[in-house]
């Protein structure tokens, strides 16, 4: 046995202390954790065997998830060290073993000025209803964003937040509002279900920690539009692409009522992505933000949405900005390094314009 007596408790405590974001073990390499997106064997550690992680899983999981483990060949839950802090973690099937994928998790929620967000994604929080989407890959502080947004709205109105997530993440404390989080798997059965009882919960605002199928989608649509504020996730890259993925989840004959229905609802989209720093100390955000204004609407409705990125760009009294106008702002200002913003842009010739700009 390489990690004593099953536990990763010790793994977990490196993590932290080297500022890690995530640990990966796996058979047959050391455990690595992601340092400024970079992974890295941790210091002291051997190669891992297959019985390391097996008394791993025997120890950490419980019968309902080892059930869930053995059916679907992978499963999610939330992991707490008292002193330490939460951790989100994967166990998953690869090569006829498994390979566990954890998550540290910020105990305290971070605060919106820290995280280096525009502050028109704060004004989102001042409505009372529609739908407000933050998208980017996995590991992009979505969920940090989102929390942040809750955060805000839990501490200056009197509402009830209602929270879907798989698992939990950040935890809530109540403050001016009531704030009930609900985790996949320990207190609902689905996205869907949970999302469709929660309306039945005099809810106020409703989190949903990710759209992955079309009765959610369609589910958080009709929730929008019937005078709650929804925010959630989506696993694409640009706020143009967030709204296609949307819409071509449905079926050709429902579109062109998806459209109408999204062009009424949506209020903002945020895209970002987490890169290094050129100096070394920790990540940046870069974001893409849309606003839905009445010219953005037209656009969803009409189904022209290679045209958004025109007003994104011309949007700046609005609050919007493109990703590259972002991404070559942050290299103007010595903050990331040009190489690796060219290697996140979506837009090159874009890209070349703003930078070029003094």
């Amino acid at each position: 046995m390489n990690i004593e007596s099953g536990s990763i408790d010790s793994l977990l405590k490196k993590t932290m202390e080297c500022g890690a974001t995530d640990l990966h073990l796996c058979v047959g390499t050391r455990p690595l954790v992601r340092v400024n997106s970079r992974l890295v064997p941790a210091e002291g550690t051997k190669k891992l065997e297959p019985d390391d992680i097996i008394q791993i899983i025997g120890k950490y999981l419980d019968e309902t998830r080892r059930k869930q483990l053995e059916d679907n060949k992978v499963v999610d839950f939330s992991y707490s060290v008292p002193g330490l802090g939460r951790f989100r973690c994967n166990i998953y099937k690869q090569r006829g073993t498994f390979a566990i994928a954890i998550r540290a998790l910020p105990i305290e929620i971070p605060a919106f000025e820290s995280l280096g967000l525009p502050d028109v994604i704060k004004t989102f929080t001042t409505k009372s209803n529609g739908l407000i989407l933050v998208t980017g890959a996995t590991g992009s502080g979505k969920s940090t964003t989102l929390a942040s947004m809750l955060d805000i709205i839990n501490s200056q109105y009197h509402y009830h937040i209602i929270t879907i997530e798989d698992p939990l993440e950040y935890l809530h404390r109540h403050k001016k509002s009531m704030v009930t989080q609900r985790e996949i798997g320990e207190d609902a059965d689905s996205f869907a279900k949970a999302l469709k009882s929660s309306l039945r919960e005099d809810p106020d605002v409703i989190m949903v920690g990710e759209m992955r199928d079309i009765e959610t989608v369609s589910i958080a649509l009709s929730a929008a539009e019937t005078g709650h504020l929804v925010l959630s996730t989506l696993h694409t890259i640009g706020t143009v692409k967030s709204i296609d993925r949307i819409i071509d989840s449905f079926p050709t004959n429902q579109q062109n009522q998806i459209k109408s229905q999204l062009a009424t609802v949506l209020e903002g989209v945020v895209s970002q992505q987490l890169i290094p720093r050129k100096d070394g100390r920790g990540l940046v955000v870069a974001t893409e933000v849309m606003v839905a204004t009445p010219a953005v609407r037209n656009l969803i409705r009409e189904g022209k949405y290679y045209q958004i990125n025109n007003l994104i760009q011309s949007g700046n009294e609005e609050g919007m900005r493109s990703l590259e106008r972002n991404l070559a702002q942050l290299c103007r200002d010595g903050v990331i390094d040009e190489k690796v913003a060219r290697l996140k842009a979506q837009d090159m010739q874009l890209f070349d314009r703003y930078i070029s700009m003094k």
